[in-house]
């Protein structure tokens, strides 16, 4: 049974009052690949009740009405996506469709989301009301922030919203203690104590002792040094185990963000994933043709949450975090085992895995009383000797899934990190991806090519690609397939000049690559990239860093990378010039020789 959405569908449950109303950005679809889902589903095994407001209509108040006022609180989310990042491309150009709508149309949510439904609460039940923020736009601006779309630092979001409350990472923990003393009868001003929270103080004598004081937004506002001075601070105490409170002031008033909460045991990701989930969008949008984003998601599972990976350019250190967590077997076969009595399962599991598919254990055995290490990465600049390299549980894993009656096919399609798989002794998983777990294609993302771009990534390099690109093409020889791989492509990230836009499109013309899809760099709050293109220093060691921000050449590099297509004749043509590479023009519509 779907959560209620009306006043209906509380009438018919026997609900008088509802515990929580949760306001999302996204189209409701009752699936644990949404956050709404899960983080309503939890709330629910724990005996409260909770309805679903999406995609409201952030014109006026009315339409965060229709459930009344919850007896505990409202919680707030963008969606799955920022919805900033959901509404306009990396080019800042308006996106024809959003696949978390009904129809896949755009336009349903607001810019900013978190802060425009918090004031359509505010206006509609005043101030008494706790209002709790979370979800990825709400924790990835927990502090003052660059904002690419207005091109400056923003407060956090926190202040700006008018929340009481922000759960940052991966909610489950925070939320269901939030919910306990709220409904014990602590007032919302006094939770102040729950890790992965963050809270506004107004006295600084109240702060937690031994936290850290980063520059203030004024600071951060007006020195770049002092912004990326404070996003290291910040970054370094993202760790449950060693970090410790952050505290940022902003005019009167203080953020205080607390250590940041365990992650889930396996046994408690375990009863998440086995929740009593509808999988599938509510019946209210079948008229308008379903949610898109469901497609690829509805006979895949997630396997395992973390990364410690560490890629500059992605947000996961700061959101979902480096320490990783797999579910058990029998809970992913079983889960598997449900597929199989659906009427649109055709026998194919698109995807098993997680941020990085083929990561299931934490990189060492450190972690669990130590934390992570603050002064080196696991994987950059080459994989640390401590970590302990193993696919033999998810190969494991795989196995069984295979052998479950009416499953086809078991699929990865979740990213793969190469470098760690090159850093196998044993080659049965290799063996056995290329011959059981591809649909002919394998995407890999290696980003770049040029030495340079990739340490400012905090991406292999030396070559590892194209080692690793040669082992695949041997097992597939060996076994007769024609496999090929397609790299994931990233232009104008910082640190990438036009000369490095050239060799990597040189490197894909020589290997006879042809990308249809290449990702300009998107500077989306939370990421170490995205503080080395606004402040042009790299915080970890406080260099300067040379940023291609105008929108000219970005177009440049970008282009480079699909140097075959004929509408980039021109700007490829302009690119080489500019760079002085003449000899690179050639005759032919390809024009690089």
């Amino acid at each position: 049974m779907f959560l209620p959405v009306c006043s209906q569908d509380m009438i018919e449950r026997g609900i008088e009052r509802l515990d929580f109303v949760l306001v999302t950005g996204d189209a409701y679809v009752d699936h644990p690949s949404f956050a709404h889902a899960v983080i309503s589903r939890v709330l629910e095994s724990k005996g409260y009740t909770v309805g679903i407001i999406a995609q409201p209509n952030w014109r006026s108040c009315d339409g965060f009405k229709i459930l009344g006022r919850p007896r505990l609180g409202f919680l707030v989310s963008a969606g799955n996506l920022d919805s900033m990042v959901a509404h306009y491309t990396a080019s800042k150009k308006i996106r024809s469709n959003d696949y978390y709508s009904p129809g896949g149309q755009a336009g349903k949510r607001p810019n900013r989301a978190v802060i425009a439904y918090c004031n359509r609460i505010r206006e509609a039940y005043g101030k008494t009301v706790p209002i709790i923020i979370g979800g990825i736009e709400a924790s990835l601006r927990r502090f003052a922030h660059y904002d690419y779309w207005d091109d400056r630092v923003r407060r956090s979001i926190l202040i700006d919203s008018g929340a009481d409350i922000l759960v940052y990472g991966m909610g489950e923990r925070q939320i269901c203690e939030i919910a306990e003393l709220l409904h014990s009868g602590v007032d919302m001003p006094s939770i102040k104590s729950v890790r992965g929270t963050v809270y506004i103080e107004d006295d600084q004598t109240s702060l937690p002792k031994e936290a850290i004081i980063t520059h203030s937004f004024e600071e951060v506002s007006e020195d770049k040094r002092k912004y990326a001075e404070s996003f290291k601070e910040q970054y370094d105490e993202q760790d449950h185990v060693t970090g410790r409170a952050v505290v940022q002031k902003c005019r009167e008033k203080y953020v205080v963000q607390n250590t940041p909460a365990d992650p889930l045991t396996t046994a408690e990701l375990d009863r998440v994933y086995a929740l009593a989930y509808e999988r599938d969008y509510h019946p209210v949008y079948r008229e308008s043709g379903g949610i898109p984003a469901i497609d690829e998601v509805k006979f895949s599972i997630t396997s395992s949450r973390g990364c410690f990976g560490g890629c500059n350019f992605c947000a996961l250190t700061f959101h979902q975090g480096r320490v990783v967590t797999a579910r058990s077997h029998k809970s992913v076969i079983n889960e598997a085992t449900g597929f199989t009595y659906h009427p649109d399962f055709k026998g194919y599991i698109h995807d098993v895995g997680g941020p990085t598919a083929n990561f299931r254990l934490p990189s060492c055995s450190k972690q669990a009383k130590e934390g992570f290490c603050r002064d080196r990465q696991c994987l950059f600049p080459q994989i640390c000797r401590s970590v302990e390299v193993t696919h033999a549980d998810y190969l494991a894993l795989l196995k069984k899934l295979r052998e479950i009656p009416r499953v086809k096919k078991v699929f990865i399609r979740s990213g793969i990190r190469f470098d760690y798989l090159l850093k196998d002794k044993n080659e049965d998983f290799f063996k056995e991806l290329c011959q059981h777990h591809i649909s002919g294609q394998l995407k890999i993302a290696p980003e770049h090519i040029s030495e340079n771009v990739l340490q400012y990534m905090g991406k292999p390099g030396g070559g590892l690609f194209g080692r690793f690109k040669d082992r695949f093409d041997q097992y597939n020889s060996s076994i007769g397939k024609k496999q090929y791989i397609v790299p994931y492509l990233m232009s104008s990230h910082p640190g990438s000049t036009l000369h490095d836009a050239i060799e990597l499109a040189e490197y894909l013309r020589d290997n006879r690559y042809n990308p249809e899809q290449v990702q300009d760099f998107y500077p989306t709050p939370g990421t170490i990239s995205t503080c080395m293109y606004y402040t042009e220093i790299d915080p970890r060691t406080m260099k300067r860093v040379y940023v291609p921000k105008t929108y000219k050449e970005r177009q440049l590099q970008r282009a480079l990378l699909q140097y075959k297509n004929p509408k980039n004749r021109s700007l490829v043509l302009e690119a080489l010039k500019k760079a002085g590479r003449e000899d690179l023009i050639g005759r032919t519509k390809g024009c690089l020789v």
